[in-house]
């Protein structure tokens, strides 16, 4: 898989994008493997040496952020910190994250996509990416998520930021919470279901997407949403 080829902001039919199929570490545009041995290990080096060898703080010094949706996918990050200015060598590893799931945000992002946003799930656990942010990235990643609260949520005896959505979560036509599925699936669903927003839309992901790029259909679709009583309470963080 070429984790770098595109990502959701450039190609938003792609959200959540590219996931890496194992830990690692985003350095720039490579993704350095991570095995667990006692230490971590990046690639044939000790992790914390190669933290050291970049100048970057260690583990030590950094905050854990459970990735619901695209931050997950390392050519989002790259994106998302480049244009912050800030330079991407983020480790992520993986963990069973209890009591949440990726569900859908009530809401369009200006570059098309109907994003991530978690719901609560009881009893069950979910296989997550978790980005290990020094002070000036989470600060950066906070500035690409304006439509997200930053909470807090205990994570394997320690604790953990996800970012919990300011709109609620879709539904589905029984009132329940949907799950996140591909954005060409989930765009197409919501069509089907809604001949108003095929009005404002079009019949497919494509004119969705080209349409929702107008800040007012945009909105209108959020107020759509709601006005259809697609909205639900989102995970509480």
């Amino acid at each position: 898989m070429e984790l770098f080829e595109d990502d959701p902001i450039s190609r938003p039919l792609t959200y959540p994008g590219r996931i890496p199929p194992h830990p690692g570490v985003l350095v720039d545009r490579a993704y350095v493997p991570l095995r667990a041995e006692g230490e971590w290990q990046a690639g044939d080096e000790p992790l914390a040496g190669l933290l050291a060898r970049l100048d970057c703080p260690p583990m030590s010094a950094r905050h854990k952020v459970v990735a619901v949706g695209s931050n997950a996918a390392p050519s989002q990050v790259l994106r998302k910190f480049r244009d912050h200015g800030v330079r991407p060598v983020v480790p992520m590893t993986t963990a069973d994250v209890p009591g949440i799931a990726p569900g859908v945000s009530a809401h369009v992002s200006r570059w098309g996509y109907v994003p991530a946003a978690p719901i609560d799930t009881p009893g069950e656990t979910s296989r997550l990416f978790v980005l290990w942010l020094d002070e000036l990235q989470l600060a950066a990643l906070d500035l690409t998520e304006p439509n997200y609260h930053r909470r807090t949520l205990a994570l394997n005896g320690s604790s953990a930021f996800v970012y919990t959505g300011r709109h609620g979560c879709l539904t589905d036509a029984r009132g329940r919470p949907r799950r996140l599925t591909s954005q060409r699936t989930l765009i197409q669903d919501l069509l089907d279901e809604s001949p108003h927003l095929r009005r404002l839309c079009g019949n497919t992901p494509d004119d969705f997407i080209a349409g929702v790029r107008d800040d007012t259909v945009r909105e209108a679709v959020c107020r759509l949403f709601r006005t259809e009583r697609r909205v639900g309470g989102g995970a509480q963080g």
